[in-house]
């Protein structure tokens, strides 16, 4: 095993609690083995483990994640996932490939959803030319990659390309995949709180699911909120 990955190991077997990992392993339907580090506990953990990475540069990152990414327990990935989370802004372009094939691994929606809205979403955004990759992804075989195109503007706020949004989810609108129609939901959803009358009106001109309507107008159907600062 390589010995940065004992380090975290050891760091995290330190606030492990066993007796929670049946629960945890049941709460992901059996599909992944657990240390049993509630989240809180795990950050505080890990955070000396991350930090020690900070003047690594982006090949060691990507690489700690992928090996991270091979462990047996869920909190390793989750770490790998605050790693690079931490690092997303310095990355550069042609690390999409790489965090693409993290996502198309152990794929759930735990991991899926970071690395698409706090890893992609930043790589794409500071690299704009990634949006014709997202283009891409939004028609791939693979739903996790789509739900990646749709979430990853997630936390744009005012910088959010609605015109691509709305055709990502339009595109998709007819999927009966329920992580795709619950992705469609909260895109939108997030918009919203930028600009609702925009996510109101593609609504209402598009036939979606009734799980992504109802997600998408949750808290926007009544009236405008206001728009959050960018």
């Amino acid at each position: 095993m390589n010995v940065e990955v004992v380090s975290l190991r050891a760091a995290l077997s330190t606030v492990a609690d066993p007796s929670r990992a049946p629960a945890m392993r049941a709460y992901m339907r059996e599909q992944f083995d657990f240390l049993g580090v509630a989240a809180p506990a795990r950050r505080k953990a890990a955070v000396a483990w991350i930090k020690s990475h900070d003047t690594a540069g982006p090949d060691v990152w990507l690489t700690l994640a992928e090996r991270l990414w091979r462990e047996p327990e869920r909190e390793f990935q989750y770490v790998a996932v605050d790693l690079l989370d931490r690092h997303a802004a310095k990355l550069p372009a042609a690390a999409l490939p790489r965090l693409l094939a993290l996502v198309a691994e152990k794929s759930w929606w735990d991991t899926v959803d970071g690395l698409a809205a706090w890893v992609v979403g930043k790589l794409v955004h500071a690299h704009r030319e990634l949006q014709a990759d997202m283009d891409r992804l939004c028609g791939d075989d693979n739903f996790w990659l789509r739900r990646v195109s749709i979430l990853h503007q997630l936390y744009w706020k005012r910088e959010t390309d609605a015109e691509r949004l709305f055709r990502y989810c339009a595109a998709n609108a007819d999927d009966t995949e329920f992580f795709i129609r619950k992705a469609i939901g909260w895109a939108l959803r997030e918009y919203g709180y930028t600009d609702a009358d925009a996510v109101r009106g593609f609504v209402a001109s598009t036939a979606l699911s009734p799980l992504s309507r109802r997600e998408a107008l949750k808290r926007i159907q009544q009236k405008p909120l206001p728009a959050k600062e960018a």
